[in-house]
């Protein structure tokens, strides 16, 4: 069991509404090595992933949110 863990900021480009926000960091959450995807509607644009580097690359992550038809930058922490 890997004991590493990254944080990454992800700057999305759009304004999400609450319901699209979730959704969004819900589907981050089920990628294999994701600890944690946590979006608040006071910061809409920001999104905190937590994740295993060992299991999981940020650019995957970041990979998965474009793949939803969002803009978004990797922001390192």
């Amino acid at each position: 069991m890997s004991k590493s863990r990254a944080d990454v900021l992800i700057h999305i480009d759009q304004t999400l509404d609450h319901d699209h926000l979730a959704s969004m960091t819900a589907k981050i959450a089920t990628i294999e090595g994701v600890t944690s995807a946590e979006g608040h509607d006071a910061k809409p644009h920001l999104v905190i992933v937590s994740y295993d580097p060992e299991k999981v690359h940020a650019t995957d992550v970041l990979a998965a949110v474009k793949a939803e038809g969002v803009g978004a930058e990797l922001i390192g922490l």
